[in-house]
């Protein structure tokens, strides 16, 4: 009889945290892994979901960019942001929309969910698409200096394309919008005549 490869392979014999702050707390696991042996495991766990927001006006969407410290390196990405336990996610979005861009949208639609690196953390992302944008102030985070740039979608696609946008969030919303684009542009495609 075969096994259930979706059962678990893994057995855990002990965990200690290792390390604990506002976002972040970090585990090790002594563990008996898939193969029989004895190992360790480390786990992030993220006191925050990830949320984005994928904000499109005029076939435009709004891009930010920053400094990322963690990578040494400035990132042009979607607004996104940090989503803590017990608030509702899209209350969360519109909250890092308005507060990066000064936007505020009509209309909103959740789009899709993914974990961003699940052979150590487990960060959730989830992305949204915002319509109707009216501008406001903006307020971002103390940790953040941002550049704001209103971006053709097709420009975007290009900085998927090319490596100049690598954020996993903002490439997730983007491909996904563009898979949507091209599925709409299918379906309103007239049959070819015989």
């Amino acid at each position: 009889m075969a096994s259930d490869e979706t059962t678990n392979p893994w057995k855990t014999l002990a965990s200690r945290e290792v390390y604990d702050n506002a976002w972040i707390r970090v585990r090790e696991d002594s563990v008996i892994r898939p193969d029989g042996e004895q190992g360790i495991y480390g786990v992030v766990h993220f006191k925050n979901i990830a949320v984005g927001v994928l904000a499109i006006e005029d076939d435009s969407i709004y891009l930010v960019g920053q400094y990322r410290y963690p990578l040494e390196q400035y990132s042009w990405e979607i607004p996104e942001g940090g989503c803590p336990e017990g608030e509702d996610p899209l209350d969360a979005a519109k909250r890092e929309l308005a507060e990066e861009t000064g936007l505020r949208a009509e209309s909103w639609e959740q789009m899709g969910t993914a974990h961003l690196s699940n052979s150590v953390s487990d960060e959730i992302a989830i992305w949204f698409l915002a319509r109707g944008l009216k501008q406001g102030e903006h307020n971002p985070d103390g940790t953040e200096r941002l550049k704001i740039r209103r971006v053709p979608f097709d420009e975007v696609l290009e900085m998927v394309t090319n490596g100049e946008i690598m954020d996993a969030l903002s490439q997730l919303a983007i491909m996904q919008h563009q898979v949507n684009r091209a599925r709409l542009r299918l379906s309103l495609s007239p049959l070819p005549s015989k």
